[in-house]
This record gives C-alpha cells, sequence and structure tokens, in this order.
C-alpha cells in the first residue's frame, strides 16, 4: 500500500523513518493519524526513536531484517529500543557514521560509501550477514540517499552510470529503475521509505513519480 505524506510538514521522510519488513523507526513527536499511515502502508510494527535528541532517524540508522547499523552518537538506552526488535545492532565508529545516508541495504547485500574502513565493512558484514560491496550511485558517496532498495526492487537516482547499475542488479539482487520524489528530487533515499508490502513517500511526489516508484518496486505484480 502507499501513502503520500509529510512529518510535520517535511515531505523527507526518509531522513526520518527507516524500515524493514517488521519494523519501522520513526522520529518522535508525530501525530496518532501520521503513525496510523505509516503502519497502515509498511504493515510493520512502528517504534519511535530519538537518536541524540535528533529527528534525523532515518539519516543515522539503517537496517535489513538480521541487523541494524547506526551511528556512535545513539547512546544505551535507544540501542536496547532497537535491540528489543530483535536485530544485532553495531555501532559505527567510522569517521564517517551517518548509517543511513551511506549504506543501501536489503537482505541480499549491501552497498557502502567508498571511504568505510575495512573493519566497519567486516562488522557490517558480520550484523546484516549480507555480503557487503564499496561503491556509489551517480558517482554519489551518500549511497543511502542515493537509492531505495527493497527485497524486490531498487530506485535509484536517475544519474546512475552503467556500471553503477550492473553493480546494484548484482549486490542486491533486485532489477533497477531510476526516478526521482517530491517533485523532482533526484536523492530518492530522502523522501520514500519501503519494504515490499507498501511505501510511504513524501507528498510533494507527483503522479508520474509513484507510477514509477511502484514499477520499481515492483507493486504492480
Amino acid at each position: 500500500m502507499f501513502q503520500r505524506l509529510d512529518f510535520n510538514e517535511n515531505p523527507n521522510v526518509g531522513v526520518l523513518c527507516r524500515t524493514n519488513e517488521d519494523v519501522a523507526f520513526i522520529q518522535r513527536g508525530l501525530s496518532k493519524k501520521i503513525k496510523e499511515k505509516v503502519i497502515s502502508a509498511l504493515d510493520v510494527t512502528l517504534v519511535e526513536l530519538s537518536i541524540a535528541d535528533a529527528n534525523i532517524v532515518g539519516s543515522l540508522l539503517t537496517i535489513n531484517s538480521n541487523g541494524a547499523i547506526v551511528t556512535d552518537l545513539i547512546d544505551a538506552v535507544d540501542i536496547k529500543i532497537i535491540e528489543d526488535q530483535g536485530l544485532d545492532v553495531f555501532v559505527m565508529e567510522d569517521k564517517i557514521n551517518a548509517a543511513g545516508n551511506d549504506i543501501l541495504v536489503n537482505d541480499n547485500g549491501a552497498l557502502v560509501h567508498p571511504h568505510l574502513e575495512d573493519e566497519t565493512l567486516k562488522e557490517i558484514e558480520d550484523v546484516f550477514k549480507v555480503p557487503v560491496h564499496r561503491g556509489t550511485i551517480g558517482s554519489l558517496d551518500i549511497v543511502g540517499m542515493a537509492a531505495v532498495v527493497t527485497n524486490k526492487g531498487l530506485l535509484c537516482h536517475p544519474k546512475v552510470t552503467p556500471d553503477e547499475k550492473r553493480q546494484l542488479e548484482k549486490i542486491f539482487n533486485v532489477s533497477v529503475m531510476i526516478g526521482t520524489i517530491n517533485h523532482g528530487v533526484p536523492l530518492i533515499g530522502s523522501g520514500l521509505v519501503a519494504n515490499t508490502k507498501g511505501a510511504i513517500v513524501g507528498n510533494l511526489t507527483t503522479g508520474i513519480e509513484l507510477g514509477r516508484i511502484e514499477e520499481a518496486l515492483n507493486f504492480l505484480e
């Protein structure tokens, strides 16, 4: 199911929320109506979270069905909130540690910022239980914002190169399409949150963009 919405008048829902197939972590302070729409769209348990007193949960955290990677700004209370959802947690202490911005992952593989350290890559692989690769999308290092991937499809930045597209298809074992969100924004991850059951997208997203999302993430089957 699709929901086109905003969080307190902010259409950048991908910066403020992160999901897998079972749980979505979301900024605190949203109305009951908005939270119900998120649950309805994604068919998940909804968990409110604040990392370092910030609402940008989607930028600082990323998850698949096995685990979670989170910035080292997080405290012990919020780590336990994540662990209570049955996820292994790795706290990134790399100098690059905005996990949601810098890591793209599904249950088949992960693509990460090209400058992450070797030790960090090994920890990411252990937590997510998938192969991890360095790379870019549209020559951008922030791969977690340049695309959204589920276990059924991937929508990415329109400037993805042919080589990058081939790498994405191989890593994630899904088809890859290009598109935009929020009326022309190419950073897909900033305004789209999705799993195989549904998606939420910023309320500025056009009908044409919605159609592209549905096709790319295989909601038309």
